[in-house]
């Protein structure tokens, strides 16, 4: 069964995150708390959204999840979804959950009218790269994501940011 997260499921979610982290082999770089899942997902501004599979019924455990935020696309002029984590525990996957986690989240984009439903996938996740392409998705050939964190970010954010580098910014 797929339902969205409740705040009974933040504990739960939070277990699926860092088992998620293992598997991505990153695990020292996984610091969710339950308090900032929470105040993510059900706090006065929620910048988050989660989906979970459960296994038995509502009142079983939960097994899997998907958590994602809402994008926008300004060529398309509406919104889409980002899938930060889809996750299913290992002895449940092939079971379907994962599947139907994916299903209700394009479910919801085609509900409410968005454009897309889009996520990354490490280079080496084989497995999960074969089961998105079975289910029709396509790598966003050409384009590389990049990320500020620590102090590049801390760095950019107090205004340091090069004026005078030779690519210079995009101009109409």
């Amino acid at each position: 069964m797929i339902r969205q997260a409740g705040p009974r499921d933040v504990d739960a979610i939070v277990a699926l995150v860092h088992e998620l982290a293992d598997y991505e082999k990153a695990r020292d770089e996984c610091h969710l708390t339950a308090g900032q899942l929470h105040t993510a997902l059900f706090g006065a501004d929620p910048s988050a959204y989660a989906h979970v599979a459960v296994a038995g019924g509502d009142g079983g455990d939960a097994v899997g999840c998907a958590i994602w935020f809402r994008t926008f696309s300004t060529w398309e002029g509406v919104a889409g979804i980002h899938l930060e984590d889809l996750y299913v525990r290992p002895e449940h996957r092939g079971s379907g959950y994962g599947g139907a986690l994916l299903a209700a989240l394009a479910a919801r984009c085609r509900a409410e009218g968005w454009a897309r439903l889009e996520w990354n996938v490490l280079d080496w996740n084989a497995p999960a790269i074969g089961f998105y392409r079975s289910v029709g998705a396509v790598p966003n050939e050409g384009w590389t994501t990049y990320r500020l964190t620590g102090p590049a970010l801390a760095r950019v954010g107090a205004g340091g940011v090069p004026r005078d580098h030779p690519a210079g910014p995009a101009t109409p």
